[in-house]
């Protein structure tokens, strides 16, 4: 399968074979997800480093997991997350809500006392919300790589002469 809009069906090829047993990969690879989701922008990939150092996960697997949050799959990453913040997160519902509305209705209201005010009123419903969304997309991705990957491993590696499976570059 490729992905070439992506960038990153390279990468998914070389996890394939990669030679840690298909649960640590897929391990590795849902908590890169699970960090791909989080507001830390700019730091995920680092994080993922540190994390995948910590607890030994495969560090490849783990990076390659944050990078699926491309940029123009944020706004609807972060967009559930803060959704799901605010009908988790009691009495943040719609005080909260307004003032990021203001700015979308009104860019012309942009100002440091609006930011901060959804900022503040913002952060703890993104932060519980992202850590949901976190969750089910790492679970998933947990489920679809340790399919994919044993799968993989079942049919052997690829036999010399046999484009169909020959690991292209």
């Amino acid at each position: 399968m490729r992905w070439p809009f992506l960038g990153l069906g390279a990468g998914f090829r070389d996890l394939l074979h990669l030679d840690d047993p298909p649960r640590r990969l897929a391990v590795a690879l849902a908590v890169g997800v699970f960090i791909s989701c989080t507001p830390f922008w700019g730091l995920q990939t680092v994080l993922a480093v540190v994390v995948a150092a910590v607890f030994r996960f495969n560090r490849a697997a783990t990076v390659l997991g944050t990078w699926l949050n491309v940029p123009w799959l944020a706004p609807f990453v972060y967009g559930a997350a803060i959704k799901i913040g605010l009908l988790v997160v009691p009495g943040l519902r719609e005080a909260d809500a307004s003032s990021f509305d203001l700015l979308l209705r009104d860019p012309s209201a942009l100002s440091w006392a609006t930011v901060w005010s959804w900022l503040r009123g913002s952060s703890l419903p993104l932060l519980v919300g992202s850590t949901i969304v976190g969750l089910v997309a790492a679970g998933a991705t947990y489920l679809i790589a340790l399919t994919a990957l044993g799968r993989r491993r079942r049919r052997g590696p690829p036999r010399a002469g046999d484009a169909s499976r020959r690991h292209v570059a």
